[in-house]
């Protein structure tokens, strides 16, 4: 359950606030060598300024590919680029942006609840072959089951906190 409000956390910092962020572009992936790569594979990622991220590319025949990653990524962003430097100017986020970005984590936060219940899931059935093989007693596994119940219940409610946080931030920026 760790693990999934830790992917939660990673796929909430993609979402944009109107601030410059490097992790605005964990989805973009290049072109290179034949293969596609993370951008952070083929390029360093820095933000000078809060509206305002570059793209140091390696090697310079890869620009044109980083440039084109980072628009077919449908982020809304556009980058320019001089040389081996990209930049991408962060733009205002419109309301009706906002909105949107909103829904994007809820129904991230709504993927952890399934993933949260999966677990519950799993551990329930666990639980019910330990009993049917007579490895625990019916308290045992009753008192298990809502031990794992107010578990999900606890992450769950983690859950909301975290994407309500990013709600906030999200529209108050």
């Amino acid at each position: 359950m760790d693990s999934s409000l830790k992917i939660l956390d990673h796929e909430l910092k993609g979402l944009r606030t109107g601030r410059a962020s490097v992790n605005l572009l964990d989805p973009v992936l290049v072109e290179a060598y034949g293969d596609k790569m993370p951008l952070s594979q083929v390029a360093s990622l820095s933000t000078p300024d809060a509206r305002t991220i570059t793209v140091q590319v390696w090697d310079k025949s890869m620009v044109k590919a980083v440039e084109k990653a980072i628009v077919d990524a449908n982020l809304g962003l556009n980058p320019s680029s001089d040389g081996q430097l990209v930049r991408i100017t962060i733009p205002l986020l419109t309301e009706e942006r906002r909105k949107e970005l909103v829904k994007f984590a809820h129904k991230y936060g709504e993927n952890t609840k399934i993933a949260l219940r999966n677990i519950r899931r799993d551990g329930n059935e666990d639980l019910k072959k330990l009993e049917k093989d007579s490895n625990i007693t019916k308290d045992e596994y009753h008192n298990f089951s809502e031990e794992i119940q107010k578990l999900t219940d606890e992450y769950s409610n983690k859950v909301d906190l975290h994407v309500k946080q990013k709600e906030q931030e999200i529209m108050t920026v």
